[in-house]
């Protein structure tokens, strides 16, 4: 018999090997079905319909804000329309536009809607039309329309309110990379709340949760509850103030603490209105009360809702004092064009009081300044002036006088 060599042989089995490897076999696919495919393949995840949408497949946009006092505001623009200014209000429970508003840009609150900001298009299932009447008198500007909840939702948002601008990202994506310190959020009848330590004058702590809101330009407001049930205005310094912001209502008074801890953060230099009444904001809960964009101001602050997350990053603001009011009077804006300033509160034993302003009067001109070339945010920041003498122009009942008025520290 002949013998085959031992290389022969071991060529005869590689070639098997590999032909039996090109057969087909029960592990492999069924015929028709392309090779390499599952047998039940999982179907992609269909895209979210109410997905943020980022120009020219980005995951981040740099919206430029304006700002009145330290609330921002962006221009939206609905469906391609002309431009309007949303505010940016971490407390609203949805956003949605002014009703004259939506009649002038031809905007239905029952259809789908866009909203389209720089670099960025964020589709909604409808924008409610909803009214703020008192907006303007508070601002001095129309009212326009408020960016919720579900904006806060669709994207992470961070204030800078050093460059003045918001920058929006996208949550699937995103991973923080500041130097800040991330802040856990919890959620309160839908508004974002953290916990905080504020220090008395005489260096005790009291600690809350407090409601986190863009919208309102002072500092820290205490429910009148919380500060009943900690006795706070037994050791502290106040004076009456007048705040149109506080839904509470007249009748409130501001302190300076020794300081807030907003995580291990200390904000001193600050100032705290304590409320006559619960908070409507907040009305119901346990929530101290809520911190407001003259203390956020001294960060930039990013929003995180997807992840329950805030981060806090000190800027320049970080070591500035706030300003408490000296004049002693609350100015309103009011008419057709919010250029009418009167004078809606004088408090006793103040530079407004000593001067014999009174409710009611109008101011028509500042030094050489006329009233209609100002704003009421100009107008509130001259009155923060330590040591500064103006000579208002004042209208009362149809009658002008010019009225010298100094600033002077109340607290």
């Amino acid at each position: 018999m002949e013998r085959h060599s031992p290389i022969v042989f071991m060529a005869l089995c590689v070639w098997c090997w590999a032909f039996s490897s090109l057969a087909p076999s029960r592990a492999q696919a069924p015929a028709g079905q392309a090779l390499g495919a599952q047998a039940n393949p999982v179907p992609a995840p269909a895209p979210d319909p109410s997905a943020a949408r980022f120009n020219f497949g980005g995951n981040a946009a740099e919206v430029p804000a304006e700002f009145m006092g330290n609330v921002p505001l962006l221009p939206v623009q609905i469906d391609q329309s002309r431009a309007s200014f949303f505010v940016l209000d971490s407390t609203a429970s949805s956003s949605s536009i002014d009703p004259h508003r939506a009649e002038e840009l031809g905007v239905s609150g029952t259809r789908p809607a866009v909203l389209n900001l720089t670099g960025v298009d964020i589709p909604f299932a409808k924008l409610p039309q909803q009214a703020r009447p008192d907006f303007g008198t508070q601002f001095g500007r129309a009212y326009e329309g408020t960016l919720g909840a579900d904006f806060f939702q669709r994207v992470i948002v961070e204030i800078d309110y050093v460059r003045r601008t918001v920058r929006l990202y996208d949550p699937a994506i995103y991973k923080y990379s500041g130097q800040g310190t991330p802040i856990p959020l919890s959620f309160v009848n839908g508004t974002p709340a953290i916990d905080a330590r504020l220090i008395e004058p005489k260096g005790k702590a009291v600690q809350g949760q407090f409601a986190v809101n863009t919208a309102l330009d002072g500092a820290t407001v205490v429910s009148a509850q919380f500060a009943e049930a900690h006795r706070l205005l037994v050791h502290w310094k106040t004076i009456p103030t007048f705040d149109p912001e506080i839904e509470a209502g007249p009748g409130e008074t501001t302190g300076r603490p020794k300081g807030i801890y907003l995580g291990p953060y200390l904000a001193e230099d600050t100032l705290v209105t304590f409320a006559k009444a619960d908070l409507a904001a907040v009305s119901g809960s346990q929530v101290a009360g809520e911190i407001g964009g003259a203390m956020l101001r001294r960060f930039t602050v990013v929003f995180d809702y997807p992840h329950h997350q805030m981060y806090l990053q000190p800027n320049s603001n970080f070591g500035k004092e706030e300003e408490e009011d000296k004049s002693g009077i609350a100015v309103v804006a009011k008419g057709a064009t919010l250029k009418t300033f009167e004078i809606v509160e004088v408090e006793p034993k103040t530079p407004g009081s000593d001067a014999g302003l009174q409710k009611g009067d109008v101011i028509a001109g500042i030094d050489e300044d006329a009233a209609a070339d100002l704003t009421l945010a100009e107008i509130r920041d001259l009155f923060r002036q330590i040591g500064h003498k103006y000579t208002l122009l004042i209208d009362r009942g149809g009658q002008t006088k010019q009225v010298p008025v100094e600033m002077r520290r109340l607290l």
